[in-house]
């Protein structure tokens, strides 16, 4: 595996964290604009910010995704074509989507401009990623759900690209799909407002308002989880096949981005390199800098409880020692320390009394002087704030040593910039020429208008070349290697060469732009893309539609009038329908003139794509007047089977004592449906289980379907010949 096989993706919400991204070492960075982004209070990128952020990614070959993932009205569209224009036509490497709708536009509109799946498609499983695929996206974001055993499937099963999270902030919802924050807060995070519900405190009681937790060791933070931090498993979700590897935070700041790019980009190189190795120094700082705790969510196992942080909802730091005494005023405190304090960090005191205190440290002493830093296994005394008791807790909440080691990676004064080797040639009587090549072998030229002539007092020489050579400041450039070609005695005015620098190097800007991103089709927005087509339909009132997922609740819902039964999908409490069920269900509903559709689960793991490629084949052989089909990644098993027009065929394991499952499905789905199989060798029917099947057997299952479907074996018989000649074209 190459470096180029693994991107590192990194979050940026201000100009500075996308240094910071840039120059840690993402490979690419994911922001989002002024519109149609879920983090609507993060600072994001204006047009102008925008397209000088593609600019300077690109030189730096970083690739720019731009997070374009709320759900959009019908009102906002207009306004969201000219956006995916615009985006499109400043070079964006790709957008990330929720919004089928916004994906349809897109295509139409910026069809060069790429897709991204966005988390909040719910890509469960890889019919998912597929399904993605398929319809024209190049790569999908899993739900962080997703185990390690299952996104390794998904990534050998589809061809387009996957994408994971791998550390920051964690949901309590699915997939980041929250309905608490509009319920709640009247700001729906789907439409990039989320007020953050999960980090407030909850008391869990029960229907007499009773605290269950009351006596329990459990904090008020009942719905907040951990943060991921997937360190200690990054090998093996490298080798799960995943290609982009996401860092969240958008509403970071700068040098948390800094901090842990430049992390995990080290233990990403580490694994590349045979020897993964993550240094305990980098563990704390990656602890050090934001933690909620940490977890690895789902990847590993279902954690349970232990993956919420039901004790605080924000950075809780790193525990750095324990009060051991203090001044009698108690105006100062004496701290057993267990890492390294310097003057400027800040700290919180968990006092045992009243919540939680900060302070920031302005000085300390360790023996009587003072000193800028207390090593680990000291005794420090500081300042303490009003209510600190013996043996509470302090945690360093801000580590002033990594804020000045994060901001080497931001900054106009920590620019990382791109050198330059450049040749200067001066021939009396012709114009000089400046030619500067970067180390991908881009190159730009040009020439000064003015001849070079002979010098009247001062001679060119290298050394004023190079001073106006040197000047790129304003550029992501520096000169490197200088190479001088003058003539003896002559003279170009510093204008003339300043004026061919920016020239040569603005052509070669525009060509290792070009390299990196060749330029695309200009998009155009037109609003013919919004012209949806007339309803001709004859219906001239409205249906109602009740989902139901019982017999009891399907006919009580038929008794009070309802037009369409959405039959199933999501069951938390009740046990599911059987086939039985459906079938009779179908029956009431067609005999009263009615319509059913089978239902399916929003969420299908992928465990659980068997389960739902049966069920919907039985499904579809009770033909039913539709699906709703709640999950991406069934579409398409579903749209297979509506096409294909499926038949269920049944071999010997149909006669078998303990088979349940099989006199289920033939009871419950039509006779029309129904074939039997010849030819499996080893599922031969009673009485002569054991043996090799033979052809002459196929009536023994003929008499099983006869029985369970109360006819006639003859009559059974014909009917499963005659379905095969049908589906056969025989």
């Amino acid at each position: 595996m190459e470096r180029k096989d693994i991107e590192l993706l990194s979050p940026a919400g201000t100009w500075e964290a996308l240094e910071a991204a840039v120059f840690a070492g993402a490979d690419a960075v994911y922001l989002g604009g002024s519109h149609f982004g879920a983090r609507a209070y993060a600072e994001n990128f204006g047009p102008e910010e925008m397209t000088r952020a593609i600019r300077f990614a690109h030189l730096h070959r970083v690739k720019i995704y731009v997070t374009v993932n709320t759900l959009v009205d019908d009102g906002e569209m207009p306004d969201l074509g000219e956006y995916l224009c615009f985006l499109s036509n400043i070079g964006v490497d790709g957008i990330i989507v929720q919004d089928l709708g916004v994906i349809r536009v897109a295509r139409q509109v910026a069809p060069e401009l790429p897709l991204h799946a966005s988390t909040q498609m719910t890509v469960t499983n890889s019919a998912g990623a597929l399904f993605t695929y398929h319809n024209g996206m190049e790569q999908a974001v899993m739900a962080r759900e997703t185990s390690l055993k299952d996104l390794k499937t998904i990534c050998n099963i589809t061809p387009g690209k996957i994408e994971g999270f791998m550390h920051g902030a964690l949901c309590v919802c699915y997939s980041g799909q929250c309905l608490m924050s509009s319920m709640i807060g009247g700001r729906s995070g789907n439409r990039g407002r989320c007020a953050q519900p999960c980090r407030l405190p909850y008391t869990l009681v029960n229907k007499d308002g009773k605290d269950l937790l009351a006596k329990v060791d459990a904090g008020h933070y009942l719905l907040s989880p951990k943060d991921l931090n997937t360190l200690d498993v990054l090998p093996q979700l490298i080798e799960t096949g995943i290609h982009s590897f996401k860092i969240e935070g958008r509403m970071k700041r700068p040098e948390y981005v800094a901090v842990v790019t430049d992390i995990y980009r080290r233990a990403i190189d580490s694994y590349l390199a045979g020897h993964y190795e993550v240094p305990q120094e980098d563990r704390d700082n990656i602890e050090q800098i934001f933690n909620r705790d940490f977890t690895t969510a789902y990847m590993v196992n279902r954690p349970g409880r232990t993956m919420m942080s039901d004790r605080r909802p924000n950075n809780r730091g790193v525990l750095l020692g324990r009060v051991q005494s203090l001044a009698k005023d108690h105006t100062a405190g004496t701290l057993k320390l267990d890492r390294d304090l310097h003057l400027g960090d800040g700290l919180e005191f968990w006092v045992s009394v009243g919540g939680r205190v900060g302070t920031s440290v302005e000085h300390m002493t360790v023996n009587g002087k003072e000193v800028p830093v207390a090593r680990a296994g000291s005794s420090v005394t500081i300042p303490v704030p009003r209510g600190i008791r013996l043996n509470d807790r302090v945690f360093r909440t801000y580590d002033n040593e990594l804020m000045q080691y994060a901001a080497q990676y931001f900054g106009e004064d920590h620019k990382k910039r791109i050198p330059l080797y450049a040749e200067v040639t001066a021939r009396l009587g012709q114009p000089m020429e400046v030619k500067v090549t970067d180390e991908e072998g881009n190159t730009g030229s040009a020439k000064t208008g003015f001849i070079v002539e002979k010098a009247r007092k001062h001679a060119l020489d290298e050394a004023a070349v190079k001073k106006q050579l040197d000047r790129l400041g304003t550029t992501e450039f520096s000169l490197g290697e200088l190479v001088c070609r003058l003539d003896e005695g002559v003279m170009v005015p510093m204008s003339e060469i300043n004026e061919a620098r920016r020239a040569a190097v603005e052509e070669l800007t525009q060509k290792r732009l070009d390299a990196f991103l060749p330029p695309r089709k200009k998009a155009v927005w037109h609003r013919e893309v919004l012209r949806q087509r007339e309803n001709h339909g004859t219906r001239k009132h409205s249906q109602l539609s009740v989902q139901v997922d019982t017999l009891e609740k399907a006919k009580v819902a038929l008794e009070a009038g309802a037009d369409v039964l959405l039959v199933g999908g999501d069951s938390y409490t009740l046990p599911l329908l059987t086939l039985e069920d459906y079938s009779t269900i179908s029956g009431w509903t067609r005999a009263r003139g009615k319509q059913w559709m089978a239902a399916t689960s929003r969420i299908v793991s992928e465990g659980q794509l068997k389960y739902f490629r049966n069920a919907l084949a039985q499904w579809a052989a009770l033909q039913p007047d539709g699906f709703l089909i709640a999950n991406n990644g069934l579409v398409e098993m579903a749209r297979e089977l509506v096409d294909m027009g499926w038949y269920l065929s049944f071999n010997g394991a149909a006669t078998f004592k303990n088979a349940r499952k099989a006199p289920e499905v033939i009871r419950a789905v039509p006779m029309e449906r129904l074939m039997i199989e010849t030819d499996a060798p080893y599922l031969t029917p009673v009485p002569y289980r054991g043996r090799r099947n033979d052809s002459t057997y196929v009536h023994l299952v003929a008499e099983k379907i006869a029985q369970l479907r109360d006819m006639t074996p003859a009559a059974a018989e014909q009917a499963t010949w005659e379905n095969g000649k049908r589906f056969f074209g025989i």
